[in-house]
């Protein structure tokens, strides 16, 4: 068992059953024993890995999507660029190097990270030493009084934000529970119903709810409301609301169980797009997509780097890997990045549609 389960057991033992969404927060973020406070996960050393790990191109075309979107902004100066999730660095390192090519925009940059792991913060100072834009960290956007317009991107970070779940049940809605049996983490079912739950299901249907999405949505949209600006999130999930359990756990880039070892397994959701839309909307945004990576990646001219890189290239080996990085990047199977990815944008009203959403 690991330290922090012990310290979970300690917690239910005390206080009863926890959330769903408390025991996510706990195990990600616990301040000794949370996942992303003591670990690098990325990478074939560690637990998963993300498409900047996988190539160059992926960061490099987000670095000129945000270029891009300055122009379309009328080239501000200053401009935020704000990263939520930045891994080691590696997306923002290719990103920067490719916006060299519009003039006057990292002249114009200001870029902020929103990062909690001094582990994966230590990795990103590395990556980002050279980049010759100032480079800041904090632990949420801070705005105040300052009104200059923002880009923000977030990749893979939406999915490790902390949900509820509810289960159908006597044809009442109940919240799943982390609780124990004997000594070890179990789910059952809140005793009490949830009547602020009304959609219809059968029994035994499962439906998530996120809450820290939704406020972090909202909270994002005061941001860009005030200064002005374009957010993009890049994240694997579904377009259209529904039931089912999608918590999982990965350790060593393998399923485990969530409950097992809490702390040493990255814990994920696969993230809600519609309901996410629907807060952004509600929050006076408008919304871009979702749509699939892949055609987003291929919009932005992943086909057309690839062959540049491929120019260049100077042995098979090379070549293979260039064009297996760009197959997987766009792989539209069922369960590949270009079809289970999806992208979505937000935008301050009156801003001009982001690069990759068409129009």
């Amino acid at each position: 068992m690991s330290a922090l389960a012990h310290e979970i057991r300690r917690l239910i033992t005390l206080e009863g059953p926890i959330s769903i969404e408390r025991y996510m927060a706990i195990a990600l973020g616990h301040p000794r024993h949370g996942y992303y406070m003591t670990r690098d996960p990325l990478g074939a050393s560690g637990d998963f890995t993300t498409a900047p790990e996988i190539s160059q191109m992926f960061g490099e075309l987000i670095g000129l999507w945000a270029a891009q979107c300055w122009l379309d902004l009328g080239a501000p100066s200053p401009v935020r660029l704000i990263e939520y999730g930045p891994g080691r660095g590696t997306m923002l390192a290719d990103a920067l190097r490719a916006a060299k090519a519009a003039p006057g925009f990292l002249e114009a940059l200001r870029v902020e990270l929103v990062e909690t792991s001094p582990v994966l913060k230590a990795a990103q100072m590395l990556a980002l030493g050279g980049c010759g834009v100032p480079v800041t960290w904090q632990a949420r956007i801070e705005t105040g009084a300052d009104d200059t317009p923002m880009i923000v991107i977030g990749n893979e970070f939406l999915d490790a934000l902390p949900i509820r779940q509810y289960m159908r049940q006597n044809g009442c809605w109940h919240e799943r529970l982390v609780g124990l049996a004997g000594d070890r983490l179990t789910i059952g079912l809140a005793p009490e119903p949830e009547t602020a739950i009304a959609q219809a299901a059968p029994d035994g249907a499962v439906v998530e709810v996120a809450i820290e999405g939704q406020r972090f949505v909202a909270d994002l949209a005061t941001h860009l409301k005030a200064s002005g600006g374009v957010a993009l999130f890049l994240d694997y999930g579904h377009t259209r609301s529904g039931f089912g359990d999608t918590l999982q756990a990965m350790q060593k880039h393998a399923f485990v169980d969530p409950l097992t070892t809490p702390g040493e397994a990255d814990l994920t959701a696969h993230v809600d797009f519609e309901a996410l839309a629907k807060a952004a909307r509600g929050a006076g945004l408008m919304v871009h997509g979702p749509m699939e990576q892949g055609a987003f990646l291929q919009a932005l001219g992943l086909e057309a780097r690839a062959d540049q890189l491929l120019r260049h290239a100077r042995t098979p080996e090379q070549q293979d890997a260039i064009r297996s990085a760009e197959r997987r990047l766009t792989d539209m199977h069922r369960t590949g990045m270009g079809s289970l990815f999806k992208v979505i944008a937000f935008a301050a009203p009156g801003q001009p549609i982001p690069p990759g959403f068409g129009g």
